[in-house]
């Protein structure tokens, strides 16, 4: 695990109906690194904690499970932004198992006019997920 991503004070939570399929699709396509994954009473997966291997931290559960505050959350309506400096490593992989893109690679300008290579892709259950080389105004 990078120092980064052991360090990270950001974790975006996401819920999925399917949490097995999920984990699967985060780690072994888009390319997370399982980090916790347990299992829920319905033999899915209850909790999961994953890490970008270039710093940063995702978690994620089940929609069966609604009795805390993020209970709420429903499938497929989160979007997500992961920096890497490999975008086109990660469009491939989702392309090589016929994932769905809404946009391939491209060069682009964010609302702050800062210019990014970036591509976005959709996970299995809706959620959006947008991969690109700016790293925020404080990265070197």
């Amino acid at each position: 695990m990078s120092p980064d991503a052991a360090g990270s004070t950001v974790w975006p939570i996401l819920h999925y109906d399917d949490t097995g399929s999920a984990l699967r699709f985060l780690v072994e396509v888009l390319g997370f690194e399982q980090v916790v994954a347990a299992p829920d009473e319905h033999g899915g997966v209850g909790h999961a904690e994953l890490r970008w291997p270039g710093g940063g931290a995702l978690v994620f559960g089940s929609t069966r499970h609604t009795d805390s505050v993020h209970g709420r959350m429903k499938a497929g309506s989160s979007a997500v932004y992961v920096a890497t400096h490999d975008v086109d490593a990660v469009h491939q992989r989702v392309r090589d198992t016929a994932g769905h893109i809404i946009e391939a690679p491209h060069e682009t300008r964010f609302g702050s006019g800062v210019r990014a290579y970036v591509c976005t892709v959709m996970d299995p259950e809706g959620n959006l997920w947008t991969f690109g080389t700016y790293r925020g105004p404080f990265a070197s």
